[in-house]
């Protein structure tokens, strides 16, 4: 157990730094076991007071240091263990510092490691302490200039950021490099690379008539995997021109495929580098969620190079101003792709679905997150360990408060801000403030008298909000009232206040719709303008507007499109929601009343289940459902959305207490229910979705098909049905594409134990065990099963294709065992396992750790039975002797918020 007591670090005292440090000048004598780093640091006082020169360093063996070109004494600097002081006199000099680093030793992936035969680095946040002694904070700016020397045969091809200005071969059997970034970055958007890679490249010429190259990297022989990488890279660049206005501000772009990475990929100053499942995509080895992860995540990284390298974060606090920003462009970047060549309804539809992922991906894991105890405001007030803090919370709710700020200013009104942002701050470290202040400067002159005061505090409260609705109709003045209400509640560190304190009413854009009895939307007179959607600014406690001409008591539709993040409370009867999810215009709230339909049986299911009760599921839902499935105007995707269940974490989240057992046998049931009842449907459904891939496309309309042949596969397979399996077999070897080839399989995985679904799990290992991408999915499928036990992952554990040190391979075993099994892990004997892993893990990788000991925040929202073994689990973990800073944060905070919550 930690003795030592970690630090927290409160974002009200930060104090900038006094130092500037224009220039810096690093030379690198590569060498997987031991590499030399040579700074060259130019400082400059900031004002007038003296202050110490603290740099910061993290696993570095000190060999020399000189100031002004003399070399300084021990006795002339303090060393300790993750810092270097110095106390200079001048107001500018220099500092050239040499140190060591052990590349091979550094499991963690943070600073500079190997993978394979290859050199890479990381340093968001906090990794370039890892490489050499530095000022390693995201407002020290400077311009780079690297020199990379390294042995040519073993590492040929040397890269850093920005400019080739020099490539040289030397004497002794090395060669170097020399690259300069022409543009001013903190140290955490350093990079470097070496190794032997193959090379895709494209050069495109940007909105200004340059010629930008674009390039690939990856390892020798996956070349082939590269096309649709540099293809949406170059769908980036050119969304990027037309939508905001933003051009490629480099002559040239690269990203490198890394097979050891800790996150999905890392936005570096014009060397992006990226875990190779966001790069390596072919018809034969990557599903369509693939493809679409693909494009999302180049996307991503791609639009940082304005919002989070030209316009930085002033301290790690204002993480959300550069994630969730960016979050949000490329939900838009994915969306208008979806929606590319499309018009009408199908484009809405389109946009749709992505809407509908992103808000599952939200509620699934962010909206737990908010009422656990490691809630936070999207930006955090304090923490110890910054690597805790890549969170939900700051990309996914980030990304919806900057959609508030779009759907409040509209498309043009959010663009002008946006320009405003570049105008203000461009080469500067800001704040989410100083982002806030250049949409309200847009805000204001469009809404004399108003401002963006109230908005603010999305950016300072946890919680996820409830909004509470009634509806008042008056049948002989023909109108009808609106009421909203809401209430945020205080959550994890919150409540430990004393007092507890209330919070003050957020700005909430809430759009709104109204449906006659029969289904058609009305017309709504709202701010002098009619139309079927309006916006409400619900900006107080509680307000109430009245809509007129009303002539029968309406339906409402809301939250139209997800306008906010927010729990909408209101009675509903049944008959309502059928209507909604059979009428409603809005492709959101249609899909949102399908859910709301299916959650509410399958809450009954649940009940009778604890009760030890058998429970049908009502006719109006089965009727529901053979209606939105044979709808010709829904297309294929959207179906699928709207015909899934609701996941079993989205239901177990909203029983009370939390009883997995049956959660997992509600789903199940409701599933055989609606396999059994709409068996001819499904089937005929199946059949003509069947079709020949062999050209396959990854567009949104082959995609869409393939999704919903699948998603009837597997109601057959639930249902039992006679021919499902002989279907799913005969699918999964005749796939002439790995989605159509996991459909097979994993419907084979989930629901059959016969032999032919071990023989299809050997055949798909012989088939791709060269391929570590799909193994990995080889490896996720079957942690996920229902039947997966701890000694089904303890023997996969042992397979000769398994290594921990791999974040992709943890992540495809241990975490989908751990966080997506409700079936296999919510045992005692799961979460002696769990504990296990997390321990293994943090001596390894401390930031992995870190997220897998996230499991079961929300322990003391849980059944008895369970309860108490999740809690002996995190006591073993918190008292480890060796725990690191990472996990030690998360652990003593469940245990101690969610104590006092129990």
């Amino acid at each position: 157990m930690r003795t030592d007591t970690i630090p927290t670090i409160s974002r009200h005292d930060y104090q900038p730094y006094p130092y500037r440090l224009p220039h810096v000048a690093l030379e690198f004598d590569l060498d997987p076991l031991q590499t030399r780093v040579s700074s060259r640091l130019e400082f400059e006082r900031v004002g007038n007071v003296n202050e110490p020169l603290l740099l910061n360093g993290q696993d570095l063996v000190l060999e020399s240091v000189m100031l002004d070109g003399q070399t300084l004494a021990p006795q002339a600097y303090r060393l300790q263990d993750e810092t270097l002081t110095l106390f200079p006199t001048k107001a500018s000099f220099t500092l050239q510092i040499t140190s060591l680093c052990k590349p091979a030793d550094n499991s963690s992936l943070m600073g500079l490691y190997v993978s394979g035969d290859k050199l890479f680095t990381q340093c968001e946040a906090e990794g370039f302490r890892r490489i050499t002694w530095f000022p390693d904070r995201p407002d020290v700016m400077s311009r780079y200039r690297v020199t990379l020397r390294a042995d040519r045969m073993h590492y040929p091809l040397l890269l850093s950021n920005g400019n080739l200005l020099e490539s040289v071969d030397l004497p002794d059997g090395r060669h170097q490099a020399v690259w300069e970034d022409p543009h001013p970055k903190p140290s955490y958007l350093f990079a470097l690379v070496a190794g032997d890679f193959a090379c895709r490249e494209q050069t495109v010429k940007t909105h200004g008539k340059r010629d930008a190259l674009l390039q690939i990297y990856s390892d020798r022989g996956s070349e082939p995997k590269t096309q649709w990488a540099l293809d949406c890279l170059i769908r980036s660049l050119q969304w990027d021109e037309q939508r905001f206005g933003l051009e490629l501000d480099l002559d040239r772009f690269m990203v490198v495929a890394a097979r050891d990475f800790n996150m999905g990929a890392m936005e570096n100053k014009g060397l992006n580098i990226f875990n190779s499942a966001y790069v390596l995509a072919d018809k034969d080895s990557a599903t369509d969620a693939a493809y679409r992860a693909i494009e999302a995540v180049i996307g991503h990284e791609y639009f940082h190079n304005w919002t989070g390298n030209r316009v930085t974060c002033r301290d790690w606090f204002q993480l959300s101003l550069k994630e969730g920003l960016t979050v949000f462009r490329d939900q838009e970047f994915s969306a208008d792709m979806l929606a590319h060549d499309l018009s009408g309804a199908e484009a809405a539809s389109a946009r749709a679905v992505k809407r509908i992922d992103d808000v599952s991906t939200l509620r699934i894991a962010q909206f737990p997150e908010d009422a656990g105890p490691m809630a936070h405001p999207i930006r955090p007030e304090s923490y110890q360990e910054i690597g805790n803090f890549y969170t939900a919370t700051v990309y996914e709710k980030g990304a919806e408060v900057i959609r508030m700020q779009h759907t409040i200013l509209g498309e043009t009104g959010f663009r002008a801000g946006i320009d405003e942002y570049f105008r203000r701050h461009d080469g500067a470290a800001v704040t989410c403030d100083d982002f806030v202040s250049a949409m309200e400067s847009v805000y204001v002159q469009r809404n004399p008298g108003k401002n963006l005061d109230v908005f603010r505090r999305w950016y300072s409260q946890a919680g996820t909000p409830r909004v509470k609705v009634d509806l008042a109709y008056d049948a002989e003045a023909h109108t009808c009232s609106i009421t909203l209400a809401q209430h945020n509640e205080a959550v994890g560190i919150e409540r430990l206040q004393s007092p507890v304190l209330p919070k003050p009413p957020l700005h909430i854009p809430f759009a709104l719709g109204l449906l006659d009895q029969q289904g058609k939307p009305l017309p709504l007179e709202h701010d002098g303008k009619a139309a079927e959607t309006v916006l409400l600014e619900l900006t107080e406690e509680r307000q109430t507007w009245v809509f007129e001409n009303i002539a029968h008591k309406p339906i409402p539709s809301l939250l139209r499109n997800f306008s906010a993040p927010v729990i909408v409370d209101i009675e509903r009867q049944e008959s309502e929601l059928i209507l909604l999810a059979q009428h409603d215009t809005d492709p959101f709230a249609r899909w949102e009343a399908v859910q709301e339909l299916a959650t509410r049986q399958l809450l009954c299911l649940t009940r009778s289940i604890s009760d030890e009760r058998q429970s049908d599921i009502a006719s109006g839902l089965t009727e529901t459902w053979k209606r939105l499935l044979h709808d010709p105007n829904l297309s294929a995707a959207y179906k699928t959305r709207i015909l899934s269940q609701p996941t079993e974490k989205e239901l177990l989240e909203k029983t009370s207490p939390m009883d997995p057992a049956a959660v997992v046998k509600a789903g199940k049931h409701m599933r055989e229910q609606l396999g059994r009842a709409l068996a001819p449907d499904w089937l005929d459904i199946y059949r003509a979705t069947s079709g020949n891939d062999d050209a396959y496309r990854p567009d949104p309309l082959s995609s869409g098909r393939r999704s919903l042949h699948n998603l009837c596969l597997h109601y057959l397979m639930a249902a039992g049905h006679p021919d499902a399996q002989p279907l799913a077999v005969a699918q999964y070897y005749d796939a002439t594409n790995m989605t159509d080839r996991m459909g097979g399989l994993s419907a084979l995985v989930h629901f059959s134990d016969s032999p032919q679904r071990q023989e299809a799990l050997n055949h798909f290992y012989e088939q791709w065990q060269q391929d570590p991408l799909v193994i990995d999915k080889w490896f996720a499928l079957q942690a996920s099963a229902p039947g997966a036990t701890v000694e089904t992952i303890k023997s996969l554990m042992l397979h000769p294709a398994f290594s921990l040190r791999n974040p992709n391979r943890a992540r495809s075993l241990i975490f989908q065992f751990c966080m997506n099994s409700l079936q296999g892990v919510h045992t005692p004997e799961g979460y002696a396992f769990w504990a296990d892993q997390v321990i293994a893990l943090d001596q390894l990788n401390p930031e992995i750790a870190a997220r897998l000991a996230r499991a079961f925040d929300n322990w003391a929202r849980y059944t008895a039975r369970n309860r108490e073994a999740i809690r002996a689990a995190l006591q073993r973990i918190q008292q480890h002797p060796t725990l690191s800073r990472n996990v030690s944060e998360i652990v003593s905070k469940a245990l101690k918020i969610q104590q006092e919550q129990k």
